[in-house]
This record gives C-alpha cells, structure tokens and sequence, in this order.
C-alpha cells in the first residue's frame, strides 16, 4: 500500500522554491551565488506597521479569530477595494487567508469538479496549474509572447473557453513578466465574459501596488461591473508592504463563494495570525509613503537590468509595466555551448550552467509553462543586480 496519496502525483515541488533553496545551500557551502530566483522584497515591513503588530501583543490580541478574519481588518480590505477600485464590497463579502496562495487553493478547491477546465494564459506563476490539477481540474493554457507584451487578446479568450470552462485566472500585474493590462485591455477581455456567463474570473493582484511609468493596472470587476457577481478579486498585503513573512492575502467575491471558502478554511488552517491580521489593518489605512519609495527604487532596478541583458548576446528582455521581475528571452543561445563545455538545449539547460559556471541564481521559463526564456528577480540591491548582469554578459559571451 502506498503511504503517499495517488492526488499528489498530478503536481511538482514549487520550482521557485526549488531553485532558491538550491541557491541558499550553495552559499551555505561557501559558493559566491547571486540570488535572483526569489519573489520576495528586499525591503523591511515599515515600520508602522511592526508598530501595530507589538500593540497588538502587548494588549492581549493573541486569541483565535473568526475563520474569515476579524471585523477590523475586513472593514479595511473593503475600504481599499473601493478606495483603490471603486469596488463595493461588504465586509462580509472579504476573507482574510494565510497568504495570496490559500485564497487561491480555497477558491479552486471549493468550486472545481472533475473535469472542469481554467484557463491560464502563460507565461504563467507556477503554482496555478498545480493548484487547478490538484482540485482535479484541467488547467487550459493561451500562450501570450513577448511580442504581444506578454498579454492575452480577447481573440485567443474566445478561442481557449469551452463548455467545460469553470475558471479564467488572471494576474495583474504577472508573475513572471511583470506584463500588465490597463483597462481598454482588460476591457477586450471583459466583452468575451460577458458572452460565456458560466464563466468565473479569479484576477490576482497582489503586485497592483507595484507599476511604473504612470501605468496604472486595472481590474476586471472595476471594468466591468457586470462581472461582479462571477469574480473574486485577490490581493494581499506582501508585495506592496514588503510583509512576506506576515502571510496576509485576501479577497473579495460573492456572498456564496466566501462562504464556500471559509467552510474549507475552517478544516484547514482557520484563521490568519491575529498578529498579522492587526499588523495588516495598518497596513491598509495608514499612511502609504513607502510604497511610493519602493516603487521608486523598483524601476530604477528594472531600467538598469534591461539595459543591461539587452547586452548580452543570445538574450532579448522586454521592460515590464509593473511587478519586480523580468522575463528574458534566451532562444538566442540554443544549441551553443558554454565556456564550461554545457551544450544549451533549452532554458534549463541555461539556468543551470549560469548557476554553476557563474554563480547567478534564476528561474527558467518552462517552470512558468513559457520555454526559451528565464526569470529574474530584480528585488535585490542595486549593486547585486549589476553585478549579476556582468556576469550574465560575460555568460553568453563566452558561448561559442
């Protein structure tokens, strides 16, 4: 008999993770390794909001709270709904979760049946598929390239939906491209739903904080209101407040849908740490400066890395409207091979001679179901990344 469940066989280790683990033990060992394969802010949590989370122990706020989250916090997640996107929703219509990654298991599992499609327009993070396979779902995928900015079209929408569709997942801005829609693009894709009304929307925003340039990423509810009642909109409080660690996400959705959540939540983790939860309310309606100064600091790291890789021979990096990676293309080195003698047949192949040879950590495409390029990560400091740029360059000058 098996001790190991036959559902874990349909999804893989978080490759991401993989990858930053492998990169951590070999600077363990004593390896200079660069680590540009973790999604995670190099910024401390500000400080108000450390501030809120030691109140919040000194008066006694260490009990259980409602599964769902406590008044307080979900009062603050509809009031920057609606400051953010014009978005009503009700208290009651939000659940807090220990990070963006269980809104998103709770809602797939809560609502998937065998056999039900989701569509995920790749490149794509990577725990998607996995989550919608786990649910025994089908995970559907719409190649989006980089010639079209990494962006779905509604054209390519109609094409993928079917009459097995349960989910569109969406995120914006993306993991891993950093590609992001404004509204008169979400709007292509809006007009599609409106014709499929068996159709939900999950839309992913927990980088809306982080965009460049005046971008401003849209949302498909504040698009299309019409599409309110078949959309959850997920955010969290660890890319924008640099409060990983803290294991914040939430959401809004209908009525139904939260409650369908917190009934799974409620046999699983129950509720978020009441820590994080008070450290959160802070978060949200307290004072927001420091976003504005690590957004700051995100695209001068963006502008200097695409300089940069553009660069280096074999590699083609578009520059992102928002988050904190970019998504380069490496077809330009398939079948050279490297000054360590590593023929590159594919992006892994790339990865992980960059790796070996020179010490640079990243992600390549195929995890993010997008072969021929790789991910980097650019929040880290200014003089890691150039460093690991030249190194890169040297990389791929020294393919023959």
């Amino acid at each position: 008999m098996n001790l190991v469940a036959d559902r874990l066989d349909r999804i893989a280790p978080s490759q991401t993770i993989t990858v930053t683990a492998k990169a951590r033990a070999l600077k363990a060992a004593g390896r200079d390794v660069i680590g540009l394969s973790s999604g995670e802010p190099d910024f401390d949590t500000p400080q108000n909001i450390k501030d809120a989370a030691i109140r919040a122990i000194q008066n006694g706020d260490t009990k259980y709270t409602d599964v769902a989250g406590t008044p307080a916090l979900r009062a603050a997640v509809a009031a920057k709904f609606k400051r953010d996107s014009g978005i009503d929703y009700k208290p009651e219509e939000i659940i807090i979760a220990t990070g963006g990654k269980q809104v998103i298991f709770n809602a797939l599992l809560a609502t998937i049946n065998p056999g039900d499609e989701a569509i995920i327009p790749t490149p794509c993070w990577v725990s998607y598929p996995d989550i919608v396979s786990l649910a025994e779902g089908t995970p559907v995928f719409v190649p989006c390239g980089q010639n079209a900015g990494f962006k779905m079209t509604g054209e390519q929408l109609e094409a993928a939906i079917t009459r097995k569709t349960k989910w569109l997942i969406i995120n914006n801005p993306s993991n891993p491209t950093g590609a992001a829609y404004n509204a008169e693009e979400l709007k292509k894709l809006t007009d599609v739903l409106l014709r499929h009304p068996d159709v939900w929307i999950f839309t992913d925003d927990i980088y809306e904080k982080l965009a460049y340039d005046g971008f401003t990423p849209a949302t498909i509810v504040q698009v299309e209101p019409r599409l309110r009642d078949r959309t959850i909109t997920m955010n969290g409080c660890s890319k924008g407040y640099a409060m990983t660690g803290w294991r914040i996400g939430f959401a809004g959705a209908p009525l139904a849908l939260i409650k369908a959540m917190d009934k799974l939540q409620g046999q699983s983790t129950s509720n978020t740490s009441s820590i994080s939860q008070a450290a959160a309310v802070e978060a949200l309606n307290g004072p927001q400066e420091s976003i504005n100064g690590m957004v700051e600091v995100y695209k001068r790291r963006r502008d200097m890395v695409v300089e940069l890789l553009n660069k280096a021979p074999g590699l083609r990096c578009h520059k992102p409207e928002g988050a904190f990676y970019v998504f380069p293309d490496m077809n330009g080195c398939i079948g050279k091979t490297t000054k360590g003698g590593r023929l590159i047949s594919a992006d892994k192949d790339f990865v992980e001679a960059l790796l070996d040879e020179e010490g640079v950590a990243t992600v390549h495409g195929d995890a993010f179901i997008f072969p021929g390029h790789f991910r980097i990560s650019y929040a880290t400091s200014d003089e890691a990344l150039r460093e690991a740029c030249a190194r890169i360059q040297r990389f791929c000058e020294g393919m023959r």
